[in-house]
């Protein structure tokens, strides 16, 4: 699988390819999530943790993660064990679209930067809406288009030329990092992602632009 195989350099070429920024998008996500108040929290497409470790901020009765990978779902364990609250979180191997919980089971859902991985985009929203609690609030984080032209294209130079020679330069896993940009290319973002995210039963949908357009939160609710 090919995020086993980047497993071990995952965290470092998120921070350093994004420059950073992918821990103020994270932040600035559970910072929405806050006024919520989720007291049961479902981490999906979960990676490494660094999304579900930043909602423990809110201090909720329990986080579970779950991936795919099983070796980033370890890696996310090991980093576990340095957390004081490491009580309240815990991190299974498990597919986003097949998620084995009963249906009405969390006050939330967080995905960061995991839907556009989903293979079938609709059953995996529809799996969400499912486990989520009426009224729970799902919460994705992902990558957008931006719309300003010269920004726009800034963002595919740098996607399609710099991201693929760094992360294979460090990573040595080619594919990982052209994977990457086409996925983003290929995403229904903005309006598009919208009317699906509503059509798989959510209501109340909003989008909130980061960066330029770089990245949006979409948040929305169970009917």
């Amino acid at each position: 699988m090919m995020f086993d195989k980047i497993s071990s350099d995952y965290d470092f070429l998120n921070h350093f390819l994004s420059l950073g920024m992918d821990k103020c998008w994270r932040r600035k996500a559970i910072k929405i999530l806050k006024k919520y108040k989720p007291r049961k929290i479902l981490d999906i497409a979960s990676g490494t943790g660094d999304f579900a470790f930043e909602a423990l901020k809110l201090k909720p009765e329990k986080i579970i993660g779950i991936d795919i990978s099983e070796k980033m779902i370890n890696i996310a364990k090991n980093k576990a064990k340095n957390k004081d609250d490491n009580n309240l979180i815990t991190f299974l191997v498990g597919d986003s679209e097949n998620i084995l919980y009963d249906d009405n089971s969390f006050d939330a859902i967080i995905v960061g930067f995991g839907v556009r991985n989903f293979e079938n985009l609709n059953k995996g929203l529809s799996e969400i809406n499912r486990v989520l609690k009426p009224g729970g609030v799902a919460l994705i984080l992902e990558f957008t288009t931006p719309d300003t032209f010269i920004i726009r294209q800034l963002y595919y130079f740098y996607f399609n030329f710099i991201l693929p020679f760094i992360g294979k330069y460090f990573s040595k896993h080619n594919f990982a990092y052209t994977y990457l940009p086409e996925t983003v290319k290929l995403f229904p973002s903005g309006s598009k992602f919208i009317n699906i995210f509503e059509k798989s039963g959510f209501s109340g949908v909003n989008q909130v632009k980061l960066t330029f357009g770089i990245t949006s939160i979409y948040t929305g609710f169970k009917m």
